[in-house]
């Protein structure tokens, strides 16, 4: 099925998220980055949750995604205050000082391609563990974790960045799986992950390519938003870039 969704113009002040049940709770993992913070921004704008909960490293409490028992505490937290309806997973790794995207073979490095899955892949994986079980089992409720075009098997033409396209592969495979029991638990429940484009923050500016349409995070998280609020049950399990089409597995 092909999902068409009329992205959110870059130049409006808010989107609506009247999708939602109203006086919920809204979530963002990976409130420290640039995406994450907007999406945090643009979620308290619309006016639709009772609380808008943010995690990060510096937050109380706070999240490691090496820690299994730190996300744990986070989504206990997070359902303490209400319904949990909105849960976006902002968390994702390219490259610091220690490491980058590997252009050949030759660049490949274990311990590396092991701390790629570890935030990428597993990371994720284990906040949807801990936050899935909590959605309701009624009303429509979105989990949505940020994934990358470069993850798709079928959309990859260019080659390289070997770590970084193999674990988003791994998260979109976890998505789907978990979508499948989160299904049988939640009808109206939605697990998907979601392709934010090229967004103007610390993680892509290293690579921006003159001419690649590139947006700021306010305008990712806008685009991002509107997506999730036209989100239906039957778009459970998929992969969608920030326009709201499908992208290829």
């Amino acid at each position: 099925m092909t999902w068409q969704f009329e992205s959110e113009d870059e130049t409006a002040d808010s989107v609506h998220l009247g999708s939602f049940p109203q006086a919920g709770v809204a979530v963002v993992f990976g409130a420290g980055g640039g995406i994450g913070r907007a999406l945090v921004e643009a979620i308290q704008a619309a006016g639709i949750f009772k609380n808008v909960v943010s995690f990060s490293r510096s937050t109380q409490p706070a999240i490691d995604l090496l820690d299994e028992g730190s996300l744990e505490r986070a989504a206990a937290f997070a359902a303490d205050l209400g319904d949990l309806r909105l849960v976006i997973d902002a968390t994702g790794f390219l490259h610091d000082d220690r490491q980058g995207p590997e252009k050949s073979l030759r660049q490949l490095d274990a311990a590396n391609i092991a701390r790629a899955f570890a935030l990428n892949a597993i990371g994720p994986a284990m906040v949807m563990k801990h936050v899935l079980p909590r959605l309701p089992k009624s009303g429509k409720s979105v989990f949505a974790t940020l994934s990358a075009r470069v993850g798709s098997i079928g959309d990859n033409r260019l080659g390289g960045w070997y770590s970084y396209r193999a674990s988003k592969a791994a998260l979109n495979q976890l998505v789907r799986t978990a979508a499948v029991e989160l299904g049988r638990r939640s009808p109206n429940a939605i697990c998907v992950a979601l392709h934010p484009g090229t967004v103007s923050t610390a993680l892509s500016a290293p690579f921006a390519t003159a001419g690649l349409e590139a947006h700021p995070p306010m305008a990712a998280a806008r685009h991002l938003l509107a997506v999730v609020d036209q989100l239906t049950a039957e778009a459970n399990g998929g992969f969608f870039d920030w326009r709201g089409q499908p992208v290829p597995w």
